[in-house]
């Protein structure tokens, strides 16, 4: 329950950080890395540390709690940013449905009727709770609310290997790698290659074949070819981030391009 009461406080956190949803995420967990190693240093002086891991498949185990946490703390920022702390909060603790059914289709958990009634009545009592709050419509809304209802998904996983985990390994040991885990691979990774891209690809790939090519062209022609820039932009935004391309910037960007091989006839 403390734990629970400690958790509430993170929407809130969430929603006035100054940092983006991911990057909060990531400096959540890279922050609690300190005490957490300050915990595995005192539990392993102090002799509960009994087993560390030691095999590859152990350090998996102790570290797929935090792959699940990156994917639900990532999704569920990202959803506070989208829709209401009340909505977000409340969708993305549907948790323990999911781990309920999990458990009983493909755990073959047994789980008593008193279970489920007290389920349905916790989950009736939250929304009841919130239920002025709600979304009444508006498409942000619903995608924010689906983005929550995906981080659910992903919290769920993370209570169901994060119990096989510690039945194997201390909290300390469980934290301290899972956490970790959380923290470095999925967001340092991404924003790792974000960076090589923008280093190899972007600056020393295409400013340096800029500079290449001005041993043969001149600096007017070649500052014109530079204008397929935004042309590019706009393909990219439009494939990776989803924003639709206008008739007038296709126009446009056809009109750039024809531009560009005039002017190269014409050098």
């Amino acid at each position: 329950m403390l734990g629970g009461v400690f958790l509430g406080c993170s929407p809130i956190l969430v929603r006035v950080s100054y940092l983006g949803p991911i990057a909060t995420a990531f400096w959540r967990l890279m922050l609690a890395l300190i005490p957490l190693v300050l915990l595995f240093a005192k539990a392993s002086r102090g002799g509960q540390v009994t087993r560390l891991p030691e095999t590859a498949g152990d350090h998996l185990t102790a570290a797929l709690p935090g792959i699940f946490l990156a994917g639900d703390l990532a999704t569920w920022h990202i959803s506070l940013h989208m829709t209401s702390v009340t909505n977000s909060t409340l969708l993305a603790n549907m948790a323990p449905v999911i781990v309920t059914l999990v458990s009983w289709l493909f755990l073959r958990q047994k789980i008593s009727r008193a279970f489920v009634a007290g389920l349905a009545l916790s989950i009736a009592g939250v929304v009841v709770l919130n239920r002025a709050a709600l979304s009444s419509g508006g498409d942000s809304h619903v995608r924010g609310d689906a983005v929550a209802l995906g981080a659910a998904c992903f919290y769920a996983g993370y209570f169901i290997v994060l119990s096989r985990a510690r039945s194997r390994f201390s909290t300390a040991v469980v934290m301290l790698w899972s956490t970790a885990a959380a923290a470095f691979v999925p967001h340092v990774l991404a924003g790792w290659l974000i960076l090589l891209g923008l280093g190899w690809l972007v600056h020393a790939g295409g400013q340096g074949l800029v500079a290449f090519s001005l041993a043969w062209l001149p600096p007017m022609f070649s500052s014109l070819t530079l204008l397929i820039q935004p042309v590019v932009a706009a393909v990219l935004a439009a494939l990776i981030l989803g924003e639709p391309l206008t008739m007038a910037q296709v126009a446009g960007g056809s009109i750039v391009i024809a531009g560009i091989v005039l002017a190269q006839r014409t050098a």
